[in-house]
């Protein structure tokens, strides 16, 4: 990677780790907010507080998080990159602010709004960055997913360490600080958006063409003309892939340690057990004390942080293999691991935590191999545009995995809630598979 690359790279990385990192930290507190809350009021109406109406609260978070992503994919192509970034970290870090301030479900479901709105310009934004400005694309997205992993492992377990020691409205805070440090960094980064792609408007404008390097969408009819373009294409099929993809994961993931917390092997853990009388005594931590380790907890984000493994194999599948075919077989293993998991479970904690492994791997396998895959069937200057579509199928209608999730939990049962995840990952294999048949790969 040349100098470009790596600049670009490392802002990427960055923010990535941020934006993941608050998004995972919040099915800990989900934990902590369906013991400490009993209703979320509205003034003229209360509604208890269940896994079902708490599902709609952070639904509304990560709803956000996805439908903004696409006018932040046209503002990416008309403002660039580097500024929109800026004010994701700014917007993130104040969300949890405020989110350690929230004295009632009301406010927390403020905070994961802001929170969502601000994090939802990332992904367009940096994902146009790299397509863009980097010249090893692969190798650019392998480091990026690999940093939004450590961001979705690390994030929840420094936060499972913190919620040991403090209340979860000071680890909020706490958590805050980062991004708003890292706004300011990401100001003053220095190198050239369009670095991959100047030779490319270069060659059409010397041809006489209408090159959309850098063009980006001027206006609505603009808008409505290339979206209708980018849909009428395999675009669409992508899109169908990515919705899966966003129901699978927020389906899978966002009751995961409340769904844990009742297994065998998973009963919580008094912190006296584990740690030395002396060691104990200078941390505050006195033989009868009350204060208990979660073990769903540390597996929630042991599972994320393998995940690291999957984001750098598919990135570099991608530069290696037709990314349909790669598609359509990491869905399949994951609809297999969805019907595994309630017969494993049964088995005992060591079964599941393997089975976990796997399942940490292939959720995001399949993240560079999409990602790819949007910048194969999309023109360069309208890229923003298409990663902003991208991540209202993976986020925004994939925000609705956790409405759904809670309601089956609420009203089925567990076995029925991995049976529907499993449908939903087949239906994104088969897809995968007929775009490489389709593309003659």
């Amino acid at each position: 990677m040349n100098a470009n690359d790596r600049a670009i790279t490392a802002l990427v990385m960055l923010a990535h780790a941020a934006v993941h990192t608050y998004e995972m930290a919040v099915p800990l507190f989900v934990v902590v907010w369906l013991t400490e809350f009993d209703v979320i009021s509205l003034g003229i109406a209360q509604f208890e507080v269940t896994t079902a109406t708490l599902g709609v609260v952070v639904t509304l978070g990560y709803g956000l998080f996805g439908l903004g992503a696409l006018p932040g994919g046209i503002l990416v192509d008309r403002i660039g990159s580097r500024r929109l970034i800026s004010a994701c970290l700014l917007g993130m870090g104040l969300s949890y602010v405020l989110l350690g301030l929230a004295p009632s479900m009301l406010v927390v479901a403020l905070a994961l709004v802001l929170w969502g709105v601000a994090a939802s310009v990332y992904h367009p934004a940096g994902l146009s960055l790299i397509s863009k400005g980097v010249e090893e694309r692969g190798t650019g997205l392998a480091y990026h997913g690999i940093a939004g992993n450590l961001g979705i492992g690390l994030g929840p377990l420094l936060t499972a360490v913190l919620l040991l020691f403090v209340e979860w409205r000071t680890v909020a805070l706490i958590l805050g600080v980062p991004a708003l440090l890292a706004a300011v960094y990401a100001a003053r980064a220095n190198f050239d958006e369009t670095a991959a792609v100047e030779d490319v408007a270069e060659g059409a404008a010397a041809d006489g063409g209408s090159s959309k390097a850098d063009a980006g969408v001027d206006s609505l009819g603009e808008f409505v003309t290339e979206s209708r373009r980018l849909l009428a294409g395999g675009f669409l099929l992508v899109f169908v892939v990515v919705m899966c993809s966003g129901l699978y994961y927020r389906g899978i993931l966002t009751f995961l340690p409340e769904l844990l917390r009742g297994l065998p092997g998973f009963e919580p853990i008094p912190v006296t057990e584990l740690l030395p009388a002396s060691v104990g005594s200078a941390l505050g931590v006195e033989a009868g004390d009350a204060q208990t380790i979660s073990p769903q907890d540390y597996f929630y984000a042991g599972l994320l942080l393998v995940g690291v493994v999957g984001q750098y194999a598919g990135g570099k599948l991608t530069d290696r293999f037709p990314v349909e075919y790669g598609i359509a077989g990491a869905f399949a293993v994951l609809a297999v691991l969805a019907l595994a998991f309630v017969p494993v479970a049964g088995m005992g904690i060591g079964p599941l935590m393997a089975l976990g492994a796997v399942l940490g791997i292939f959720l995001f396998v399949v993240q560079p191999l999409y990602q790819a895959t949007v910048a194969e069937y999309t023109p360069a200057g309208t890229r923003g545009l298409s990663y902003g579509f991208t991540y209202l199928g993976v986020f925004g209608v994939g925000a609705l995995g956790g409405t759904i999730a809670g309601a089956i939990l609420a009203f089925a049962g567990v076995a029925e809630l991995f049976l529907t995840l499993a449908v939903i990952a087949t239906a994104a294999s088969g897809v995968g598979l007929y775009l490489g048949r389709a593309a003659g790969r």
